[in-house]
């Protein structure tokens, strides 16, 4: 234990330490943390639905008719008619011929990834790929092999030189942290030539971007060309959950094979009855979309006229680089003050020296919000020096 009580201390020392701030009012634009109400602009609930009444409504119809828990693993007896019409639902969402639900959006890439491919095979990751992704190449057993940034010179040479191997590349297609899009038509373009297998992490993009927020796929007009689209019903869908869609074959195939699908528990039906709901709202309501996107363009701009060093993307994720870990904190912290929540996000989140504050936007933040937030995030910034004043 000593050794655990000198490694935390360090961890603090570095500006590392993480604590949680706790909740007690429905995620919205505005919440309440620690008992004081604070403008949130940090969520992943980028349309605004985790307090929607259509979504509550559709939870509680679920429990009076379904009771409580699943009861079991979908193997056994976890597997109820609400959780084939969500996967019915998301294949056709997704433009594909079946899809499958796990538990979390960590749990459907290690257990799609792990459960693909193994030892005999090759996987070529984005520099910049989410940690279940990270997590997945090394379950897998695969030769991994990482690629530049959506450096598709970089990505070209690397698989031309294990061509031939059963190979799959994998990207995230909003990064999580940065907000920019994977090239999905280049990667598209080399997997073919070397006969290599996509897949694509959708879960800061689904319900958000294309046409009918079908996500990167449909917005680059790649649907029906990636192997397998992750995604999540934890953001923008305002649930829990994960799930893969890809070919029929494919899904029967990661049902006997992906182990965070077979070995846990069901989603309880509530859960699974509330992803249904939100797609309904995402496929029928494109407005939300729209406003989600002009606000975060608009917020994007008036940022980088302020001073700060803003990551150019077209996203509702806008990240104010910061650079030190300590830095960050202390922005982030004296916003709170201010009661305006973003969090610092610091290594090993992201890389050494590029410390940020993650700036997220719902669609059902007002005008006034974002102009309230733009005023005290220019202020703060300007007392740290963090900009010029």
């Amino acid at each position: 234990m000593e050794r655990i009580v000198d490694r935390l201390t360090e961890i603090k020392k570095q500006g590392l330490y993480r604590d949680l701030k706790y909740l007690s009012a429905p995620q919205g634009p505005h919440t309440v943390i620690d008992g004081r109400e604070v403008l949130l602009m940090a969520s992943n609930s980028y349309l605004g639905l985790c307090n929607d009444e259509r979504l509550k409504a559709a939870a509680i119809k679920a429990l009076q008719e379904y009771g409580v828990g699943s009861g079991g693993s979908r193997l056994t007896t976890g597997s109820y008619r609400l959780h084939q019409e969500l996967e019915q639902a998301l294949a056709c969402f997704k433009g594909t011929e079946a899809a499958l639900v796990f538990n979390t959006g960590y749990m459907a890439n290690i257990g799609a990834i792990a459960g693909l491919a193994d030892k005999s095979w090759v996987i070529f990751s984005d520099e910049l790929n989410h940690a279940s992704i990270i997590d997945g190449c090394k379950l897998s057993g695969a030769k991994i092999v990482i690629y530049k940034h959506c450096d598709m010179e970089d990505l070209y040479q690397k698989v031309k030189e294990f061509q031939g191997c059963p190979s799959l590349i994998v990207t995230d297609g909003v990064f999580s942290m940065d907000g920019d899009i994977a090239p999905l038509d280049d990667i598209v373009r080399i997997a073919q030539q070397f006969d290599a297998l996509t897949m694509v992490d959708d879960a800061h993009a689904s319900g958000i971007l294309g046409p009918n927020g079908g996500g990167t796929g449909e917005l680059f007009g790649l649907k029906d060309k990636i192997d397998m689209q992750m995604g999540t019903l934890s953001k923008a869908l305002a649930s829990e959950g994960g799930y893969v869609a890809g070919k029929q074959c494919l899904i029967d195939y990661l049902r006997n094979r992906a182990r965070s699908f077979i070995f846990t528990t069901a989603l309880a039906p509530a859960t699974v009855a509330v992803a249904l709901a939100a797609l309904e709202i995402v496929e029928q309501e494109p407005e939300p979309r729209k406003v989600l996107l002009e606000n975060a363009q608009w917020l994007c701009t008036r940022l980088k006229e302020a001073g700060f060093k803003i990551l150019e993307n077209k996203t509702p994720i806008i990240p104010i680089i910061i650079g030190e870990a300590e830095k960050a904190l202390q922005f982030s912290q004296a916003l709170l003050e201010e009661g305006i929540y973003i969090p610092a996000i610091r290594p090993p989140t992201v890389p050494p020296g590029t410390s940020r504050l993650r700036l997220t936007l719902m669609a059902t933040h007002t005008r006034e919000d974002l102009n309230y937030a733009l005023a005290k995030i220019i202020q703060v910034a300007r007392e740290l020096t963090i900009i010029k004043p």
